[in-house]
Order: structure tokens, then sequence, then C-alpha cells
């Protein structure tokens, strides 16, 4: 049996950084330059006035390695703050993606109605086709593009988890 502390746990990160060129290719390079994978990756501008970007970054390790990770990060001259915001208390956490699925006759209508179960909303469409938006946390998107599958799934493109603690804190 593993140990508790070995177990890899998927977390995600937040990190505030200055907004200018190079900043995110350092953060993106201590993750490379160890070996540590990166699941999901979002950044934007959060603040113009202050210029200061947000990157949220999902990745998996054991207690020890995120705990390296949070240090090396907080390290980096352009980074502000890091949180964990899986372990700093309760947080939102929401992706979007955008799912193109191509089909006819029965396979038509069980898409629209499995889209319909999901909340998917429809962006495009064409005599044979579909383009679904959904929004939600990273398994539900994952059990709709499984579902979309054997009904035509041509393409898929995904955002990228965004996340924020709840309350009245700040990053």
């Amino acid at each position: 049996m593993t140990p508790k502390s070995e177990i890899e746990n998927s977390h995600t990160i937040a990190v505030l950084v200055d907004n200018e060129p190079g900043v995110l290719a350092r953060v993106i390079g201590l993750f490379a330059g160890r070996g540590y994978n990166i699941e999901s990756l979002t950044v934007a501008e959060v603040a113009a006035g202050e210029n200061l970007s947000r990157i949220t970054i999902v990745t998996s390790g054991t207690p020890m390695i995120i705990e390296q990770i949070k240090a090396q990060l907080d390290r980096l001259v352009p980074v502000h703050k890091v949180s964990d915001l899986t372990m700093d208390g309760p947080a939102v956490e929401r992706e979007l993606a955008l799912v193109k699925v191509a089909s006819s006759g029965d396979k038509r209508v069980e898409s629209l109605r499995i889209a319909d179960i999901f909340r998917a909303r429809v962006l495009d469409s064409t005599n044979d086709s579909f383009v679904f938006e959904i929004v939600g946390d990273t398994g539900k998107l994952n059990a709709f593009i499984e579902l979309m599958e054997p009904l035509g799934l041509v393409d898929v493109s995904r955002t990228g988890v965004v996340a924020i603690a709840r309350g009245t804190g700040a990053l």
C-alpha cells in the first residue's frame, strides 16, 4: 500500500505575476526543468492599471512535490503571490469547451438531447454538424465529450481551468 504522503493529488495553483514578456516562459520553464506536468494552464491580465496577470495552473504531485512547486514559484522575481486554491479553502473552478459534432438522423437528435441535459448551448449549426459550448467543472466536460464520441465527435477546444477562492479574500 502506498503511504498517504506519496499519493499524487491534483492541485489548482493561482499565481499573480507581472504582465510582461517572458514571465509565462519562466513559470513554464520551472515546471519543464524539473519534470513536473501541467494538466491545465490559463493566463490573462487581471489588473491593467497595475500591469498584473493571473496564471492558473492545474498540476499533480505528492504533497512534497506540490510544496516544492509553490516554493519555487514564490522565488521567481516577477511573481507577487502564489496560492494553492485546493488547500487554502473553498474555491470555484470552471472550464469552457467548444465541441464539434458531425452527425445525421437519430445521432443528431441524440446529440441535441444530451446537450440539453448538460446545459450545453448550440453556437453553430449546419445541416450535418453542431458546435456546442459547455461550461462547468472538468469532470462535467469530460463526461459530455465522452458521450459525444459515438455520436460523431469531430473536434474539441478547451480553455483550461479558471479558479477563484470563495469569500471576501483576494489573491
